[in-house]
């Protein structure tokens, strides 16, 4: 039994005892980039115990946030349209929380999905292409990998590799300067905070596209 009320009828109480318990946010923002079977969610999740994970996906259903779907052989859980009512909240949040950071602490990793969540709140602060028709770029980060296709109406960004984008931007430890406003197309090549491959002109829609300015660095969230 969850021993999570405030005794409080109060709507961020409620909400903090939805969401409010260890890695819930990070379950749901994993699945908020799409549906996830079991085994992807915890790989997704380095340093969560299964059984935590069995443990909340559990409580998001019964919540009414998450349910479960059988995909061919697999079992695979997606959000619920009450979870989607989220998504501009866990954005803020995302936002407001990097704003704060700096280097990564040690064991830190980024995730596809975390890279995906960075990249989306990036572009929401950011201004739509003068190039018509769409670009694809493809965005490194160490281990993780997403794609942005960006057209003047909007930004879809997925994780994993795409077989034919425009530009691949492979972010080195200056990465989170650019996405901050901090470091300009010219000055992120200069000290190698990123590498390009492919359409190197495209790099300053990429700044200009993905840019969120904060009084403090914005690293990959």
């Amino acid at each position: 039994m969850r021993t999570r009320e405030y005794g409080q009828f109060c709507g961020l109480a409620r909400a903090a005892e939805v969401v409010g318990q260890r890695w819930t946010i990070l379950v749901l923002r994993d699945l908020f980039v799409g549906p996830r079977r079991y085994s992807d969610l915890i790989a997704g999740l380095p340093g969560m115990p299964t059984n935590v994970l069995a443990s909340r996906l559990k409580e998001l259903e019964e919540d009414g946030l998450v349910v479960r779907e059988v995909s061919g052989r697999s079992v695979v859980y997606r959000v619920t349209p009450r979870a989607d009512e989220l998504r501009t909240a866990f954005d803020a949040l995302a936002r407001w929380g990097a704003a704060g950071m700096r280097e990564p602490r040690e064991g830190e990793v980024v995730t596809d999905a975390s890279l995906v969540g960075s990249l989306r709140v990036a572009g929401q602060g950011g201004s739509r292409p003068r190039r018509r028709g769409s670009v694809t770029y493809e965005v490194r980060v160490g281990a993780a990998v997403a794609h942005a296709r960006v057209t003047t109406r909007e930004i879809v960004v997925q994780p994993g590799a795409h077989p034919a984008p425009d530009l691949v931007v492979v972010g080195g430890p200056g990465f989170r300067d650019v996405l901050a406003g901090v470091l300009g197309p010219d000055a992120a090549l200069q000290v190698g905070a990123v590498e390009l491959i492919g359409d190197e002109s495209l790099f300053a829609d990429f700044v200009a596209t993905f840019n969120v300015p904060y009084s403090e660095t914005l690293p990959i969230a």
